[in-house]
């Protein structure tokens, strides 16, 4: 028996050409919930008229609004009739075999060919793994779920000459990106290295923690409607403001390190995440030492953790360097960082190989391994 059969079960019926029931038992989840950051995908079942569907289970979600939930969809694989729509229920099933809430009804939704449809926050997984509520029975993880098939009522016939309806994209950046660079409907005004930049405290206040705060409290720049910025350049200053308007990566050309600064200064985490990948894909042997210290400075750990990773594997060209003579005597914790990660690696290399292969032969899990498909704000 391989793996995948012996870490599922699963149980399919059709009743008719419209009702259908499944139920899908995931074994060892705990393991799972640790380990798998894609989704799990259940067996592929059919239903009227040869449609093709799967369950998708994402323990960790779909975005990270439900990161700290069990996001479960439905999707429809393959349908020689589409669109269809569908009305689904998706229960747990508890110790006692009894159906358990969360229940989602997804009432005449229509799917297409690698559609999904489902719920983003299922169920919290610190809900789910507290023993008191007996959702994990021998760390079994069971979803019952039933659906009832509807005809869609309208078709596109086959030899349709008739162009399909296409909704554009949404330009809110656009727009919003149009107030700030015409000046249009301000209300406030930055001033920065002497020029006077006008400003919407609406949209400072709901981008930046920082600027809400300044808004929200009696302050002097609430009640002039003023603030004076003494740290920034001009250009890293609108650097930020295009990205606060538009949500779009600005051009950080070669100041991506004083954008990170204004970034983390300004609550701005997601432009710090842009300018730690503008940082990591110019890394080099010069300016690895003052990347980590800057990574350091701002908190960034995934780009910490990519610096580290890189002087470790250029240890000897690193520490010839002055940014690394000059981090050795005003940042020591920074290299004992450095030389930590550096033995560790040492120690993965001098391992028993037979240990390591021991540890790479682990069984992953027994689930259908498929990516999903997904979907793209700031």
């Amino acid at each position: 028996m391989s793996q995948d059969a012996a870490d599922q079960s699963w149980d399919y019926k059709l009743w008719n050409m419209q009702n259908f029931s499944c139920r899908w038992t995931i074994r060892r989840f705990r393991f799972i919930m640790e380990e798998r950051r894609d989704s799990i995908r259940s067996p592929t079942f059919s239903t009227g008229d040869n449609n093709k569907w799967c369950l998708r289970l994402h323990p960790k979600g779909v975005d990270e609004e439900s990161s700290d939930y069990l996001s479960v969809n439905i999707e429809l694989l393959s349908s020689p009739k589409s669109p269809l729509k569908a009305e689904i229920k998706i229960w747990i099933i508890n110790a006692k075999g009894e159906k358990y809430e969360p229940v989602t009804s997804l009432e005449d939704f229509s799917f297409l060919p690698g559609y999904q449809r489902g719920y983003r926050l299922f169920v919290l997984r610190d809900f789910l793994l507290d023993h008191s509520r007996c959702l994990l029975p021998e760390d079994h993880f069971t979803l019952y779920c039933m659906g009832i098939l509807a005809p869609y009522s309208y078709r596109i016939p086959d030899d349709s000459t008739e162009p399909r309806i296409q909704v554009p994209k949404g330009l809110l950046g656009d727009d919003l990106g149009k107030l700030w660079k015409n000046s249009s409907f301000t209300d406030c005004c930055l001033v920065v290295a002497g020029q006077e930049f006008q400003a919407h405290k609406a949209i400072l206040a709901a981008r930046s923690p920082v600027f809400r705060a300044m808004f929200e409290h009696d302050t002097e720049e609430s009640r002039k409607n003023r603030i004076e910025i003494h740290d920034l350049k001009p250009e890293v200053f609108k650097a930020m403001m295009d990205f606060i308007y538009t949500g779009k990566e600005p051009v950080l050309h070669s100041m991506a390190d004083a954008v990170l600064a204004a970034a983390d200064k300004y609550g701005l985490e997601r432009l710090k995440v842009m300018c730690e990948s503008a940082l990591c894909r110019d890394l080099s042997v010069e300016n690895a030492a003052h990347t980590l210290f800057l990574a350091d400075r701002h908190s960034t750990g995934q780009l910490k953790t990519q610096v580290l990773n890189f002087i470790t594997a250029h240890a000897s060209e690193v520490s010839q360097t002055a940014s690394w003579k000059l981090m050795v005597d005003s940042c020591p914790h920074l290299v004992a960082e450095a030389y930590s990660s550096l033995a560790s690696a040492q120690c993965n290399l001098l391992e028993p190989p037979l240990n390591r292969l021991k540890q790479s032969q682990e069984p992953v899990t027994g689930t259908l391994n498929v990516y999903p498909r997904s979907s793209g704000q700031c």
